[in-house]
């Protein structure tokens, strides 16, 4: 299978279960990997054939700024949920990470894998 990786897409929204994190946005670092069949995109050249990443990175912005969740695991779960609702998406991994979220982290999060099934 084929993969398509929008790395380090970077949302700013409420995310986290203290007082202070729910009044301000903060960044959330976000990586999707989706998994699809590019053959035909690969041997036509045309983005009708694809998986169009731009549609999946707005919407998983869009998404990641509005939702306001308390824990990283529900905003990615969220996410993979999009994600798997696009033409031609088989399976998904998204990482979504808080920068800062630890004293002397570079960032804290968590990665899922998800397939329609998970979802059914």
């Amino acid at each position: 299978m084929d993969t398509i990786i929008i790395k380090n897409l970077v949302a700013r929204g409420i995310i986290g279960i203290n007082d202070w994190e729910r009044e301000k946005k903060q960044e959330i670092r976000i990586t999707i990997t989706l998994y699809a069949d590019l053959r035909r995109a690969g041997e036509s050249d045309r983005l009708e054939h694809s998986v169009n990443y731009r549609t999946v990175a707005k919407k998983a912005l869009a998404h990641a700024e509005s939702a306001g969740r308390f824990t990283v695991e529900a905003l990615a779960a969220d996410i993979a949920r999009l994600c798997l609702e696009e033409p031609g998406v088989q399976k998904v991994r998204v990482r979504v990470e808080k920068p800062g979220a630890v004293r002397f982290a570079e960032s804290v999060g968590v990665e899922i894998e998800r397939s329609p099934e998970d979802f059914a």
